[in-house]
């Protein structure tokens, strides 16, 4: 039996279909215990005496959330369809652009009915696997955040007080936030002492000379500089006072976040193989475990784990032309865990350093050429985690002389 599931926040629209393509049940069910057992009340109705050794696949375009899980849980296979995959299916149904939540049910049950071999079902991942998905997609949503604030903060510094901007060369450092906090507007900044910034300085654990580098930050805050009206400049000054007090939260929330990421990590069957890795420490390694997940049968060769990192490139061949690319379409969460993996890898590992100078070699540029260290890392991952053995360098690199050598 097929379902397909159009889900929304409060109530999904689920459709049921037989393999020959016949509609055999349809209802909008509401969010919640309730809505499961009225699915588990329709599949049993009309499998009938069957439901034992019938199969029940589900399409439905999400792969998270405890609906997700109680399908999971009920024994049926549940495969995630892309939105866009189904949006270019329902074109294939429909040419006129109709849309409604229950031909999308519909569209759904057809779509796994047919081509269920085209499509990738929910990985089954443990649930340590689950929990560091969640601290760490949080924690980095929140680094994200930060970064966003303190491009606002530069934005409206830039607006009314630029000798600021010029004098820390690090906004989000402790000195900088809590100097700005305290005297925010260009009036109130000049009339900061040596003795209150060098204050501020001990308190962010400043070594060295501080007097010199509170004098200096004294003379760059009491530079000329064009001004904005008074009342303007306030105005600027509330704002971000603002932004200060948000990205201190963000500080503090980001480093608590930390703490979880590594615990949860940690406790991972498969941490210390990831920790192996050149250039994957606690929070990178914690965020490729989290975004490849655990599943032990979910990438059938390194090619897979390769495509579904968005590391292996994408090849269009027609008649004479053939152009290779990136890939667009991926996850950008792990795809940015893994180049950031590849920049420290080229420091720390000679097999990858030689790897990445072949590359630059033959006029590849800086990203392209991180890019391919970063998909021969994850064929390595993959090789490591398949076989359960640690990351050794020899075997990980055996054609670079540089490896030998080393």
């Amino acid at each position: 039996m097929f379902v397909g599931d159009d889900w929304a926040e409060a109530h999904h629209d689920v459709e049921l279909m037989d393999s020959t393509g016949r509609r055999l049940a349809k209802a909008r069910l509401p969010e919640g215990v309730a809505g499961m057992a009225r699915l588990h009340a329709m599949v049993a109705e009309q499998l009938g005496d069957r439901a034992d050794e019938a199969e029940v696949i589900v399409g439905i375009e999400t792969d998270r959330g405890p609906w997700v899980t109680a399908l999971i849980a009920a024994g049926y296979r549940v495969y995630a369809v892309n939105p866009l995959q189904a949006a270019r299916y329902r074109e294939r149904l429909a040419v006129s652009g109709a849309k409604s939540d229950a031909a999308d049910a519909h569209m759904l049950a057809d779509m796994v009915r047919t081509d269920a071999h085209q499509l990738r079902a929910v990985a089954g991942d443990s649930a340590q696997a689950e929990a560091v998905k969640v601290v760490t997609r949080m924690h980095k949503t929140l680094i994200w955040e930060r970064t966003r604030h303190l491009l606002r903060l530069r934005h409206a510094l830039r607006d009314y007080f630029p000798a600021a901007l010029a004098t820390f060369d690090d906004l989000a450092a402790p000195e900088a936030l809590e100097l700005l906090a305290k005297a925010s507007d260009p009036a109130a900044a000049a009339k900061l002492t040596i003795g209150q910034i060098t204050t501020v300085l001990r308190r962010a654990h400043r070594r060295g000379d501080l007097s010199e580098r509170a004098a200096r930050i004294q003379a760059g805050l009491r530079t000329e500089h064009l001004r904005q009206p008074t009342e303007v400049a306030a105005a600027y000054a509330a704002s971000v006072r603002a932004l200060v007090s948000v990205l201190g939260t963000l500080d503090a929330q980001v480093g608590a976040l930390q703490q979880e990421v590594s615990a949860h990590f940690g406790r991972h069957p498969a941490a210390e193989i990831i920790l192996s890795q050149p250039g994957l420490g606690p929070v990178l390694g914690a965020r490729v475990l989290a975004e490849f997940g655990d599943d032990p049968h979910r990438y059938a060769s390194a090619k897979a784990r390769k495509n579904y990192a968005g590391t292996s490139p994408v090849t269009r061949a027609s008649g004479r032309k053939k152009v290779v690319t990136a890939r667009f379409v991926r996850n950008d969460r792990l795809i940015d865990a893994l180049v950031a993996q590849a920049a420290y890898a080229i420091r720390w590992s000679p097999g990858a350093r030689a790897y990445y100078d072949k590359q630059r070699a033959r006029e590849v540029d800086y990203n392209a050429a991180l890019r391919q260290v970063a998909n021969r890392l994850v064929g390595i991952l993959h090789g490591c985690l398949k076989s359960g053995t640690l990351y050794d360098e020899m075997t990980a690199w055996p054609n670079h002389a540089e490896v030998r050598a080393a």
